[in-house]
């Protein structure tokens, strides 16, 4: 296949929707306006998205999609996570810290529940407990099983006990919601605190948020949110051409840019967390050499890759650290793209004459066309790949959940997620003794410098070891109909503040 074939190929398979993996002040927004009439507070905003969720609660399936549509806007934390990565208090006005590090004692908000019930301490510890409990299964339940305790002080008052000092513990508490204790069945109901309440769920079409009335901060600026799904990115772009939907979560075909500028669209570009990545088992052969590892990375042509899917946007990454985090390497080449390497390491990991595996790549996004680029550079080494595409829903079970693969591919949007190399039995197995006494020290460091010296140092490692092949870093596009203004720019973790959203 010649490389003009090969591009024309990647970049029409690239508006596939972005399946990703979450393991996710107000909006610094874009305040631009087009100028075409005052806002309209009642307006409904419409949003067009492939990012759907799996179901409707944040502790089964890890789900980006949950996150872009509740986080913040239907359920908030004791803290929230700002669209500049910062953290700042929400339903914990105050919060005070034991000089030892381990007791959290949070003073609530006067907030309610769109059910009407409010919000108390109870609530809290029944949402903490469950967030680590056993049938949990959220990405970040790890990092908080830190938590020893949970106790309610009185009504207003809650008391967390952590069984060592966390220094990313309120950072972590950011995306935790807090549910209603007696909310029951949450996979296909909701009942947060947040601005807006969930007002109608249509599996495969829709979610519409309505506006909270009686919600204890500010109001929203809009008149309520409709989130509507397309499977087909086309479909998509012509309901934003034909006024169908307001605005686009995320663009993933940049060849589509060109067509909305000369209409009159937004483009708002901004940074993110997403990274593309082929994710290996380590724990089996020979994916358990470090070599092959090395080997795989090498023999990958990512500055190709990238051209091909984003059209110069976007950038390379050589690790799990992206630009925007304290303890960014610039580690692009540690892994270098050089065929010769990678036939020379391959000798001397005793596949001389290359080997045979499967990638199990999720239907959605642009991971099988990812895939068939990596198959064609592969192949010029003697290693053949066998493509195995399976729904979304598959690949949780059988590579998140279950472990049963060689290697996939996936999009990871978490910010601040190098702590999934810390943990030997997360999904690709990766077990390193000395990054995971790195990050456990780091997490219990005594100040921010100490925390990003430790990070900095599992950062080099993960690399060195080529843990993961982290093929490029995603930029976050956003198109938006001419009068709509407040659109988060950034994507952070898949968050998507819609409160400050508004049209003319």
């Amino acid at each position: 296949m010649t490389s003009r074939r090969l591009t024309r190929l990647l970049t029409a398979s690239a508006a596939a929707s972005a399946g990703l993996l979450v393991l996710s002040g107000c909006a610094a927004g874009d305040t631009s306006t087009s100028g075409s009439g005052a806002p309209d507070p009642a307006a409904e905003i419409v949003i067009g998205s492939q990012n759907e969720p799996t179901n409707l609660d944040q502790i089964f399936g890890g789900s980006s999609g949950v996150t872009e549509v509740f986080t913040g806007n239907v359920y908030e934390g004791l803290f929230r996570i700002t669209d500049d990565a910062e953290v700042e208090p929400l339903l914990a006005t105050e919060t005070e810290v034991s000089d030892d590090g381990l007791v959290y004692t949070f003073t609530l908000a006067d907030a309610a529940f769109h059910s009407g019930d409010p919000l108390t301490a109870d609530d809290v510890k029944y949402s903490l407990e469950r967030f680590v409990g056993e049938d949990s299964i959220a990405a970040r339940k790890r990092q908080l099983s830190v938590i020893d305790s949970v106790d309610v002080v009185d009504d207003n008052t809650v008391a967390v006990t952590l069984t060592q000092p966390s220094i990313s513990f309120t950072y972590n508490l950011g995306y935790v919601w807090i549910v209603n204790d007696e909310a029951g069945e949450l996979t296909t109901s909701a009942d947060g605190t947040g601005p807006y309440a969930l007002a109608d769920y249509r599996k495969g079409d829709s979610i519409t948020l309505e506006v909270n009335e009686d919600y204890w901060g500010d109001a929203p600026a809009n008149g309520g949110v409709v989130y509507q799904y397309y499977a087909d990115p086309t479909a998509l772009n012509n309901a934003l051409l034909t006024g169908a939907v307001d605005l686009v979560t995320s663009q993933s075909n940049p060849d589509s840019l060109t067509e909305f500028e000369a209409a009159g669209f937004q483009i708002i570009e901004g940074t993110s967390t997403t990274k593309e990545l082929l994710a290996f088992n380590d724990r089996i052969e020979p994916f358990s050499n470090v070599n092959v590892r090395k080997a795989v990375y090498s023999a990958i042509d990512r500055e190709k890759l990238l051209d091909a899917i984003w059209d110069g946007r976007g950038e390379l990454i050589g690790s799990m650290v992206p630009p925007s985090e304290p303890w960014y390497l610039d580690l692009a080449d540690n892994n270098p793209y050089d065929p010769e390497l990678s036939a020379q390491l391959l000798a001397d990991a005793g596949y001389a004459d290359g080997f045979a595996f499967t990638i199990d790549t999720p239907d959605s996004g642009v991971h099988s066309t990812v895939a068939e680029f990596l198959k064609s550079e592969l192949a010029k080494v003697g290693i053949t790949v066998d493509i195995n595409i399976i729904t979304d829903d598959e690949w949780y079970q059988k590579v998140y959940n279950d472990k049963n693969f060689e290697a996939t591919l996936q999009g990871h949007v978490n910010d601040r997620d190098i702590n999934f190399y810390g943990n030997p039995d997360f999904y690709w197995g990766y077990d390193n003794a000395d990054v995971q006494t790195w990050l456990a020290a780091s997490e219990a460091a005594s100040s921010v410098e100490e925390q990003t010296e430790l990070i900095a140092q599992a950062n080099q490692q993960i690399s060195d070891d080529a843990a993961s092949i982290w093929l490029y870093l995603n930029p976050q596009l956003r198109i938006a109909a001419e009068g709509v203004t407040g659109v988060p720019q950034n994507g952070l973790n898949s968050l998507f503040y819609v409160y400050d959203i508004t049209k003319a």
